[in-house]
Parts: structure tokens; C-alpha cells; sequence
């Protein structure tokens, strides 16, 4: 599995401080609009840093979920070969998309710290922004309409209300006809 960086959460200074340090942190799985909302932090971070005195740190996290959120029980017999396979497939996507993130960043000169976590995205995501103090959250957004964002739940929509820091939602611009 990649090599992970453990990084301590930014202190949240006390009232009258300044702050040294801003924390950007984005969410990344093996989708489109994933790389569009690091593409997206990677431009802020970079133009942000410039202009600032203070210090962007991005963080990219990745939630990777375990063999037992895809695979359904058929038998004890089935399962151990199964959940076997699984795992090392969701293994090596994980490698993929932090290798795809990191050369994204190293590409556009910026440093980050990139994180695979285990669990449900929407809840690995506002887990991440409390750990590592993030004054940002950037994700992506499929696009779904309320219908589709009902039945199949929407990462963005859960972030959007539960995480302790301001969010922005990447949108994929519509395909010129």
C-alpha cells in the first residue's frame, strides 16, 4: 500500500493569535470529478500560498472502504476467498489514486500530505477536517439531481452540513455541444 504521512492536527491558536498555517483538505477516489476538486485545490493552494503570509498546507485524503461495504455474504466457504480478492483490489485503487494526486501536486509545485483512511467517505472526510484542523474542505460533485442524490446519498451533501469548516464543491463543467 502507499506510504502514508501521519501528521499531527494544526493547534487552533487561542483568541488574539494569528494563525501561521491554513489547512486545505480535499477528497479523492478514482473518479473524474475527485481529480477535478484536487486540480481545483491544488490552484487554490498554490495561488493562495503566493499572496498570503500565512502558510496553505493541503491535505489529501482518500477513504477507502473495506471488502465488507462491497461484498455481500454467500457462505462462509466463499467469503474468505472473496473478501481476500477484494481487499487487494481496493488496495491497489487506493496506491492508484494517491499516486494520480500526488504527481498532480509535485506537477504544479505544490506540497501536500496525502492520507488513505478507511471507512465511508462522507464520515472519513469530516473525521479528516477535525484531525488536521482544516479551514477548507474541497470536494467534487457527481452533479445528481435530488432524485439520484436521494437514493444513492451524496458525499458533498453530507460534507456540506456536517463538517466543521467551510466546504467548496467542484462542479465538472457541462460538455459544450
Amino acid at each position: 500500500m502507499a506510504e502514508t504521512k501521519a501528521v499531527a492536527p494544526t493547534p487552533v491558536p487561542e483568541e488574539g493569535q494569528g494563525r501561521s498555517k491554513n489547512v486545505v483538505l480535499v477528497g479523492v477516489d478514482d473518479s473524474e470529478h475527485s481529480y477535478g476538486a484536487l486540480e481545483w485545490a491544488v490552484r487554490y493552494v498554490a495561488t493562495a500560498g503566493a499572496a498570503a503570509e500565512a502558510e496553505v498546507a493541503l491535505v489529501v485524503v482518500h477513504a477507502k472502504q473495506g471488502a465488507s461495504s462491497v461484498v455481500s455474504v454467500g457462505g462462509a466457504a466463499v467469503v474468505g476467498d472473496v473478501v481476500s480478492h477484494v481487499e487487494a483490489d481496493l488496495r491497489r485503487k487506493a496506491e492508484e489514486v494517491v499516486e494520480k494526486a500526488r504527481s498532480l501536486c509535485v506537477a504544479n509545485g505544490v506540497e501536500c500530505v496525502v492520507e488513505v483512511t478507511e471507512g465511508e467517505p462522507k464520515h472519513a472526510l469530516c473525521n479528516a477536517v477535525e484531525k488536521h484542523g482544516a479551514d477548507l474542505l474541497v470536494v467534487g460533485s457527481h452533479g445528481y439531481g435530488a432524485i439520484k442524490r436521494a437514493f444513492l446519498g451524496s458525499v458533498s451533501d453530507y460534507c456540506a452540513h456536517h463538517a466543521n469548516c467551510s466546504v467548496v464543491l467542484v462542479k465538472q463543467p457541462k460538455p459544450q455541444k
